[in-house]
């Protein structure tokens, strides 16, 4: 399992990296809104980058300290993106953007909350409601063309399952190494979908 789950983990950078390419060429095509997209998956990329690059060049094994980095920028970029496509009032993007910074302060200051965990949960929630108001209203509308509709339905999709794995498995007592490994396997399944919803959208981006 451990050899299966490495495999999905390789497959996922290369995804990712192939996205980043392929996102940047077409950057100039995308309106303001569809850039979000790609300042999103950015952000996904660094983070992975940052967790592959510290270890391995650094001798920096510990990299637990992005956690709170990582939960931050993907709530405040993803809600970011619904919040705009939702034409919501601008005040509410402020909002997510100071409880974002608000927890990174108080997660790097005073180790408020204790478990990270409560917070990732938390803003899943928040991002499933935005993207599942935001495909609604997308499915409803058929006279707008929306060029990233198959990425707004694999976003709610990642993130509805994902909760309800995340929640499964801090229910379980004692993992086992394989029941462990089995987890986040299908974590990355999930992020292998997403990826290549991106992937696809990209590719057929035309002006």
């Amino acid at each position: 399992m451990t050899d299966f789950f490495k495999a999905i983990l390789f497959l996922n950078y290369g995804l990712l990296l192939s996205i980043i390419l392929l996102g940047a060429a077409k950057y100039r095509i995308l309106n303001h809104k569809e850039k979000q997209y790609f300042h999103c998956i950015a952000f996904l990329f660094f983070i992975e980058l940052l967790n592959l690059v510290l270890p391995y060049v650094f001798n920096l094994n510990d990299t637990s300290f992005l956690y709170p980095l990582y939960i931050a920028g993907e709530f405040f970029l993803v809600t970011a993106l619904f919040i705009r496509k939702l034409e919501l009032p601008k005040y509410i993007l402020m909002i997510t953007g100071i409880l974002a910074l608000g927890f990174m302060g108080s997660k790097y200051t005073v180790d408020w909350p204790s478990n990270s965990d409560i917070v990732k949960v938390i803003s899943n929630i928040i991002i499933i409601c935005l993207s599942g108001f935001a495909l609604i209203r997308e499915i409803r509308d058929t006279s707008t063309q929306n060029r990233f509709l198959l990425v707004d339905a694999s976003i709610f999709f990642y993130y509805s399952v994902s909760v309800f794995i995340f929640i499964i498995q801090h229910q379980l007592a004692n993992l086992s190494e394989n029941d462990y490994y089995i987890i986040l396997s299908v974590n990355n399944i999930l992020s292998s979908i997403l990826y290549c919803s991106f992937l696809y959208t990209f590719i057929k981006l035309k002006k």
